[in-house]
């Protein structure tokens, strides 16, 4: 136990020393920055309870311990290789701060992670879902306006519930948004959005406001900012009127928003803009998402795709 209360305190200054760098210098989001402090965290915790007292002692074998450690503890793949990816960068810092000589982890590989294709929803029940809040109430002009920004602009939840009003262009049809790592970008959005957003802020948003005052764009029956579990809460229940039985959330519906676009024929660097990706490969996920769908289109229309059909022992051409 001593160890490793030893232990943790040699290393407590340079992960604080990370931490800030983090956010002053790569700009990190607050929920980022958490994220890696607390699986550095954990894994200099497990360095001391391996009597490990000095980084510079860390080697491949101990590393190979931890991954295993992981593994029997019952994460799962993509957690160990996030974890790795975290303990990696802090170690990157060691090394440029020359607290280490050298990174002991460069030839540690990450556990190969299966590729998950996003979930996305068909324009038909992305149509479904728009047409399922009831419009009639500030409340429902609320939800609707959300639900078209978050399929028309492609905006995560986080970024929708920051909007505020001088964030918005609406003739030009435009919002600037503040995205992750205080990243700005522009995104766009198309007439139904447009048309949405002029009723709400005329109809809807004075109404629930009521006495109070806000920036926000989004706000609650209280005149508050809108939280994201309470627009994810929005986004299930529309999907539930709608009687879509997947599991939707808003994450989806920006899933959608690039599936569609790419199906119509958008440039994937576009897409990328738009979405806010840094990495291009981050966007190119959707490319497979559409040969996949265009597969199963081929395979359901097309007369030669299953057996049976055509002259190769089914059906003969008649000509």
């Amino acid at each position: 136990m001593g160890s490793e209360s030893n232990s943790t305190l040699l290393a407590a200054k340079e992960l604080d020393a990370y931490l800030v760098y983090l956010r002053a210098e790569r700009n990190a989001s607050p929920y980022t920055i958490r994220n890696y402090g607390d699986d550095v965290r954990g894994f200099l915790q497990f360095v001391a309870t391996e009597g490990v007292e000095s980084l510079s002692a860390v080697d491949r074998a101990l590393l190979r311990r931890y991954l295993a450690w992981l593994n029997r503890s019952g994460y799962v793949r993509s957690s160990i290789a996030r974890k790795l990816t975290e303990v990696r960068s802090f170690f990157r810092f060691l090394v440029r701060e020359n607290v280490l000589a050298g990174n002991p982890l460069l030839l540690v590989t990450s556990p190969k992670v299966e590729k998950r294709l996003p979930n996305f929803l068909t324009v038909t029940e992305m149509i479904a879902l728009l047409g399922s809040p009831n419009t009639s109430t500030p409340p429902g002009l609320r939800d609707r306006t959300i639900l078209e920004l978050l399929y028309a602009s492609g905006l995560r939840v986080s970024e929708i519930v920051s909007l505020t009003l001088n964030m918005l262009s609406l003739e030009g049809r435009e919002i600037r948004v503040r995205g992750k790592g205080s990243k700005d970008r522009v995104v766009l959005m198309g007439l139904p959005a447009q048309g949405m957003l002029r009723t709400y802020l005329r109809n809807g948003r004075p109404k629930l406001l009521g006495e109070s005052q806000s920036s926000y764009l989004f706000v609650n029956r209280y005149g508050g900012r809108l939280s994201t579990r309470r627009v994810q809460a929005i986004v299930e229940a529309s999907a539930k009127q709608a009687g879509i039985t997947k599991e939707v959330t808003p994450h989806v519906l920006r899933h959608s928003f690039a599936t569609h676009l790419l199906d119509g024929g958008a440039d994937l660097r576009v897409v990328q803009e738009l979405l806010g990706h840094a990495n291009l490969n981050t966007t190119q996920v959707y490319t497979h998402v559409t040969q996949t769908q265009a597969r199963k289109v081929y395979m359901a229309a097309h007369p030669r795709a299953r057996r049976g059909l055509g002259t190769a022992g089914g059906e003969q051409d008649r000509t």
